[in-house]
């Protein structure tokens, strides 16, 4: 079914898109991922390219997004920084991806025991990195620390801290790109949140879809 989207990617609807995903994360989960002839796909793709969603992740090794959805190449646009955080570089990526190749589907996936958020969480500065954890504070100072510290030896905060900065990545996705937000308002594209667990292998989808 896939192979037809990728050919005929105007028939693909954004929630037929977010269902190949999930759908492929729980044959990953299951240990039943479809067979691929990677070889074959290249020579398939070394023309032209039609992924049929883009998924912004971190950089961390536990979360390679092809993988966990099951998917080949040729078939996501996958855009990975440290925390999943947007820049002007990344909107560029995502309005590429829906804007001129077609993709379907935006997703922001951040993970469990992320690196990024216990680093925001701690206040770390590093070089370059400080920016880049700077991008996440936002989401630290709103965190629900419960009844323990603001930081990373606080399970339950470093949780809420992850899904805030998902959350704080789509708005932040929608305010500062004119033509993705265009494309989400008419219907053309989805915009979703998803949570990676990187001991369970399990993608879960956060609040309602744009």
């Amino acid at each position: 079914m896939l192979q037809s989207y990728n050919n005929n990617l105007e028939e693909l609807t954004p929630n037929d898109a977010l269902t190949i995903l999930m759908d492929g994360n729980t044959r990953f989960v299951n240990g039943i991922s479809k067979s691929k002839n990677f070889l074959s796909r290249v020579e398939e793709t070394g023309s032209q390219q039609k992924p049929f969603a883009a998924i912004l992740s971190c950089m961390d090794s536990r979360a390679p997004v092809e993988i966990l959805f099951d998917q080949g190449i040729g078939d996501v646009f996958s855009v990975r920084i440290a925390g999943n955080v947007v820049s002007e570089n990344v909107l560029g990526s995502l309005e590429y991806a829906v804007g001129v190749s077609g993709s379907k589907l935006i997703m922001v996936m951040g993970h469990t025991n992320c690196g990024a958020v216990k680093g925001a969480c701690d206040h770390v500065e590093f070089g370059n990195l400080t920016g880049l954890l700077n991008k996440i504070q936002p989401a630290v100072t709103a965190g629900n620390a419960g009844d323990g510290e603001k930081n990373s030896k606080n399970d339950a905060f470093v949780e809420d801290v992850t899904r805030l900065n998902i959350q704080n990545s789509i708005n932040s996705i929608l305010q500062q790109s004119e033509v993705i937000k265009k494309l989400t308002e008419e219907g053309k594209i989805s915009l979703v949140g998803a949570v990676y667990n990187v001991s369970k292998g399990t993608v879960e989808l956060l609040g309602e879809q744009n």
